[in-house]
C-alpha cells in the first residue's frame, strides 16, 4: 500500500500515453505547440512494466490520458496489456473523442471500461475557435460510437472559459434530460503556456452552477453531495443523466485525493498543480531495478504536497497541461 505522509492512500494513477495532440484547444497549449521525439517518450513495454510495478504497490485504478491517448500507436494492444495487469481493477480514458469512431468497439474488446470526452459546446463555431483545428462532428460521433460500444457511463467534460462558452453550460446540461450521460463542468486550471488566459477568464463552479439552475431550477444533489471522484454531482429533476462541477481552483478538494500521474516522459508528479516530479524513465533505461524504481515511487508519493498552492499565487510553470496529462 501506498501511503503519503499525510495518511491518504494513494492508488489511482493517470498515465499519460503521449504529449502529442490532433487538436490545440486555446487553454491548453499554443498552436505552434512543439511536441517530444517518440524516443524521449515511454515506449509501450516501459509503460507496461511500471503498470506493473504500481499495481504491486496497491495502484488498481487507471486512467489513460494525453496529450490525446487515442493518437498513440499500438495504443489498442497498450490498454489491452494495461487492463490484463494483476492489481488493476478499472481502466478508463479521457479523450477528445474524435477518433472513437473507428477505435472505440475495439478499445472496449481490449478491456477499456469507460471514457471521458471532452467537449466544451455544442456550437460547432465556438468548437473550431476553442480548438482551433476540431470538428464537433467527429467528436459527437466519438460519443455515441462509445455508448455504442460499452464505454459507459459516458462522462463529458467541459472546461468553462468567460468569453468563450460560458453560455454554452445550458445547452450542455440540457443533454442530460435524454441522455444517461454525466456532464461536467471543470474550472479552467493555470499552467504554463495559457496562464494569462486561465488567470482571467476562469469561471467559478459556483457561477456555472448558478447559471444552469436559472433554467433548470435547483439541481438535486447525488449522492447526498460527496464527491463523485472530483465532481460534485447533481441532477436536474426527472433527467436521465446527471451533472458534475469540478471546482478545482475555488473550492479544491485536496484532503480527498489519492491520485498521481505518471507523464509521457515518465516522470512522477505528485499534485497537478504543484511542479514537485520524479524521473523513472531515467533509471529504468539506466539499469534500475524493480527495488530501485519501487523505492523511488514510494518516496514520492511520501512526499506529496497537501495541495496546490494556487490561493498563494503559486502556479505550476514548468509544463503546459498537454505535458502533464491531466
Amino acid at each position: 500500500m501506498a501511503l503519503d505522509r499525510f495518511g491518504r492512500r494513494i492508488h489511482y494513477l493517470r498515465i499519460s500515453l503521449t504529449d502529442h495532440c490532433n487538436l490545440r484547444c486555446l487553454y491548453c497549449m499554443p498552436e505552434d505547440m512543439t511536441f517530444r521525439p517518440n524516443a524521449a517518450l515511454m515506449q509501450d513495454e516501459e509503460i507496461l512494466r511500471l503498470t506493473r510495478l504500481f499495481a504491486e504497490l496497491g495502484f488498481d485504478k487507471i486512467r489513460l490520458t494525453g496529450g490525446e491517448p487515442t493518437v498513440r500507436a499500438n495504443v489498442v494492444e497498450l490498454v489491452r496489456g494495461i487492463t490484463h495487469t494483476p492489481g488493476v481493477r478499472t481502466v478508463s480514458m479521457t479523450t477528445n473523442g474524435a477518433l472513437l469512431p473507428r477505435l472505440a468497439q475495439s478499445l472496449a474488446e481490449a478491456g477499456l471500461q469507460r471514457v471521458n470526452v471532452s467537449i466544451d459546446t455544442l456550437d460547432p463555431a465556438k468548437f473550431r475557435r476553442l480548438t482551433r483545428w476540431g470538428d464537433l462532428e467527429d467528436v459527437w460521433d466519438g460519443i455515441l460510437a462509445a455508448e455504442e460500444a460499452g464505454l459507459k457511463p459516458v462522462k463529458l467534460n467541459t472546461v468553462v472559459v468567460k468569453g468563450y462558452n460560458e453560455e454554452d453550460v445550458v445547452e450542455l446540461a440540457r443533454l442530460t434530460l435524454e441522455h444517461p450521460w454525466q456532464v461536467r463542468f471543470i474550472e479552467m486550471m493555470p499552467f504554463a503556456g495559457a496562464t494569462r488566459l486561465q488567470v482571467t477568464q476562469m469561471v467559478t463552479a459556483a457561477q456555472t452552477q448558478a447559471r444552469v439552475e436559472a433554467v433548470f431550477g435547483p439541481l438535486e444533489p447525488v449522492n447526498d453531495g460527496k464527491l463523485d471522484g472530483e465532481a460534485r454531482v447533481f441532477h436536474i429533476p426527472g433527467a436521465q443523466g446527471d451533472i458534475g462541477f469540478i471546482s478545482s481552483v475555488s473550492a479544491p478538494f485536496c484532503a480527498s485525493c489519492t491520485r498521481a500521474r505518471l507523464t509521457a516522459d515518465g516522470v512522477l508528479r505528485m499534485c497537478l498543480l504543484r511542479e514537485y516530479e520524479i524521473d523513472l524513465l531515467r533509471p529504468l533505461r539506466a539499469g534500475a531495478t524493480q527495488d530501485d524504481l519501487r523505492t523511488l515511487i514510494l518516496d514520492a508519493v511520501w512526499n506529496k504536497p497537501w495541495g496546490h498552492g494556487l490561493a498563494k499565487g503559486m502556479i505550476a510553470t514548468n509544463r503546459v497541461m498537454s505535458q502533464i496529462g491531466g
